[in-house]
Parts: C-alpha cells; structure tokens; sequence
C-alpha cells in the first residue's frame, strides 16, 4: 500500500488527504457578569465567520474557519466567543485553479462541523443555552470573495 502512494505521488497523481483537525484558539468573556446575567432582556446574537487558508510546507496547508459570536443585551456585552478551528491538509498534485476551489471550499466543509459542535458545547458550558451555527454554503462565499477579487483587480485597473 505505502508503495502504491509513493509511484502514485511520484507519477503526479492527485493527492488530497486530512492529516489532522484541531482547536486553534478558543476564547469567552462575560465582561459584564454577574450583573447583566440578571436582565431578562432578549439578547442580539450577532455571528462572523472568517477563512483563513496558508500553506505550511510544501503540500501541506492549514485552514482555519474562526466563528466570534457577540451575544448583547441593549449595549452591553452579555458573552463573546471566539473559536478557531483548523485542519492541516495534504494537497500535491492539483492545478492552482483547483487548489484555490479545495482551500476555499472543500477544506472549510470538512473543518465547519467542529467548530459548530464546539461553539455550541461552550455556550453551554458558560451557562447559556446553546448558539447554533448555520449552515454555510462555502462555495457561494468562495465564489462572492472570486467575484469580489475581480472586481477590485478590474477597479485597480482604471
């Protein structure tokens, strides 16, 4: 098998392989406790998510998806989260306008259900019921941050 993946790595065969998946950066604050977890006001959620991808060495990158949850009663601060998950990747083999769609696309889908559980289970454990992270459709934000790219490059033209 291990002879297999070498001729297969040396013949320029694609190769895309997860080689692990971890926290990164987990942070919460409740600057405003005890004295806000009293208010029986709805509070706002307000939700940002980021993708971040580098190569690490050659064939290897790391992308990291970082969900900061900022959950405010009026204008105070109730509870902030911020959580960095990240996979490290091995990708050899792929034209650049593939390996662009697999950091952009591919590799967050894998990474998003971890830091979903992980958002959840930490509001929990501060005593809140739990933030539910949507869905994403990684390949319409990978294609908006394409079109995006574009139009700039097109701008800077001018």
């Amino acid at each position: 098998m291990a002879d297999e993946i070498e001729s297969a790595a040396a013949e320029g065969t694609p190769v895309f392989q997860i080689q692990r998946m971890y926290l990164k950066d987990l942070s919460l604050e409740q600057p405003n406790a005890p004295h806000i977890l009293l208010e029986q006001s709805q509070p706002q959620v307000d939700i940002n998510l980021t993708l971040s991808a580098e190569a690490v060495t050659d064939g290897i990158f790391e992308v990291c998806v970082t969900a900061t949850v900022n959950t405010k009663v009026g204008d105070k601060t109730l509870f902030l989260v911020e959580a960095k998950q990240a996979g490290i990747f091995e990708i050899r083999h792929v034209p650049q306008e593939q390996l662009d769609g697999i950091l952009g696309i591919v590799c967050p889908q894998m990474v998003y259900p971890y830091l979903r559980a992980i958002v959840s289970d930490v509001c929990t454990r501060a005593g809140f019921p739990p933030v539910l992270l949507t869905e994403v459709n990684f390949q319409a934000m990978f294609e908006a941050q394409q079109a995006q790219r574009a139009a700039q490059g097109g701008q800077s033209l001018n």
